[in-house]
């Protein structure tokens, strides 16, 4: 049986190790990639490009770095899924609900749409319904918004790549230049609310839980009718969560 190495097409093996590298490096120069890749700067240069032009690279705002792309970011498995990390959660998931007494959800960033990956249902017979596992439109939700914050405005204009948003409902932000203002307030704040913008009459604050990079951020999320859902409850409701997320045991410690 010939060795399968000598079928390797040079130039896709060295796109497909530069993809690698975005695991391990949430933004590369073309110099840094050379360099790890052991190629000349040209070829590196190419092939980035080359992934920038198919989504799986975007560059940065000053032009000389790259990060994952949308199609990159769409390829991986979703945070929150594994077993350790789902065990970790626990804690968290049980003290916010229990401080809240509302629907508390955990959520994941893929593409453009946000995977509830865990939760609490509410024991209010009027409640947010805990779908885990239903992708939504990120633009739409609370925990969507609070992940995007996170990532680069050019990061945020390679996944939504139109002007137009689709719209749920008709809170629903209807345009890339409404998500990036509010995007811009989410990071100063370090929350994220939703009224009545996936679902009409439900209403959602989120926050950061875990995850440095693309490859493990999540969201924590209290969903509610929006008449328990106010401006002063999702405030209370945010600190809830704040404090609740602050309880995540390190993965030493789980």
């Amino acid at each position: 049986m010939a060795d399968p190495k000598s079928y390797i097409i040079e130039s896709l093996d060295t796109g497909l190790r530069l993809m690698r590298l975005f695991l391990t490096h949430d933004t590369l120069s073309v110099t840094e990639a050379a360099r790890e890749l052991d190629v000349a700067r040209s070829t590196a240069h190419r092939v980035l490009s080359t992934l920038e032009s198919r989504g799986f690279a975007t560059r940065d705002a000053s032009g000389r770095g790259y990060s994952a792309g949308p199609e990159l970011v769409a390829l991986g498995r979703p945070a929150g899924y594994g077993p350790e990390i789902r065990a970790r959660l626990q804690v968290v998931l049980d003290a916010a609900a229990a401080a809240t007494g509302e629907t508390i959800s955990t959520a994941a960033l893929i593409g453009d749409q946000v995977i509830i990956t865990d939760g609490r249902e509410s024991p209010h017979s009027v409640r947010a319904v805990l779908e885990s596992g239903r992708a939504l439109p990120a633009h739409a939700t609370a925990a969507g918004k609070v992940l995007l914050a996170q990532l680069t405005a050019e990061q945020v204009c390679a996944l939504y790549p139109e002007e137009r948003l689709a719209g749920l409902t008709s809170h629903t932000l209807a345009s890339r230049s409404a998500l990036l203002s509010e995007l811009a307030g989410i990071r100063a704040l370090g929350r994220a609310d939703s009224q009545g913008e996936s679902v009409s009459g439900m209403n959602a604050v989120a926050v950061p839980l875990a995850g440095n990079s693309w490859r493990d951020r999540l969201a924590l999320m209290a969903s509610m009718p929006a008449d328990r859902g106010g401006a002063s409850e999702l405030d209370r409701h945010a600190e809830v969560l704040q404090r609740a997320a602050r309880l995540l045991p390190s993965p030493s410690s789980s």
